[in-house]
């Protein structure tokens, strides 16, 4: 259940976002033209893409790129509630915040990329921004398109000065570029997780009918039966060879 949501717009479209959530609370996260920088100010919040799966605890910051994603909001300890504070980039805001021309680390470097996310702790300097967009929430008459411009590009200059700059660019310069996975890679990347197969329809970009065909097609067999078998044979490996 949502207990609260604010939001604040650049040039129409959603910049910063806030949200404090009753646990659990599921959702797809469809992000085919844009990406995301998420804190978590309190509770956990598990992100799924087509082939990763990570959980973002307390003063931590997830990056997503465009992409596919599942979101789950969850609790660190009965009754604690869910908040976190999103930012949003999109290509046309940032064309027009860097004068019509997306800014060098966006069009500069030809990295290669391996994943749609990274998982990174907060900085004090993170933190302290954090902190002055919570102000901004509260005191949304002081807010101005040039204060939302400024702080769209000081979040960009923090996360290239993180310890995890690397990974940090390698998704910067492809953000706006989707990594397409296969159908039997997202399928073999979540074997055994709790993905549900609604969640797998969802990662594949498929529609029931469609998944289930492509399903068959490829593996001869239902969802549902061949989820089953391979998840018993992992734990069938597990007993016979650890405490798990």
């Amino acid at each position: 259940m949502i207990l609260d949501h604010k939001k604040l717009d650049l040039f129409g479209k959603l910049l910063f976002e806030k949200a404090i959530l009753e646990t659990p609370f599921n959702r797809p996260v469809p992000m085919p033209n844009e990406a995301c920088f998420l804190y978590v100010k309190s509770g956990i919040y598990k992100s799924t893409s087509e082939e990763e799966e990570f959980f973002v605890h307390e003063n931590e910051t997830v990056l997503m790129k465009c992409g596919n994603f599942m979101g789950q909001m969850l609790s660190s300890y009965p009754g604690q509630r869910y908040e976190a504070i999103a930012i949003h980039f999109y290509p046309e805001v940032l064309k027009k915040v860097y004068d019509n021309a997306l800014p060098s680390f966006l069009k500069d470097y030809n990295y290669s990329f391996h994943s749609n996310m990274v998982k990174m702790k907060a900085t004090i300097l993170v933190r302290k921004y954090i902190e002055s967009i919570l102000f901004y929430f509260e005191n949304p008459q002081l807010v101005t398109e040039d204060i939302l411009i400024l702080k769209l590009k000081e979040i960009i200059l923090l996360l290239l000065q993180t310890g995890d700059s690397p990974r940090v660019i390698e998704i910067l310069t492809n953000l706006f570029s989707e990594k397409i996975f296969s159908f039997k890679e997202v399928i073999e990347a979540h074997i055994c997780s709790h993905l549900t197969i609604q969640e797998l329809v969802t990662l594949t970009h498929h529609s029931l009918s469609s998944f289930k065909r492509k399903f068959k097609q490829i593996y001869s067999d239902t969802p549902a039966n061949y989820l089953r078998a391979r998840r018993l044979e992992k734990a069938r490996q597990l007993l016979s060879i650890s405490d798990q």
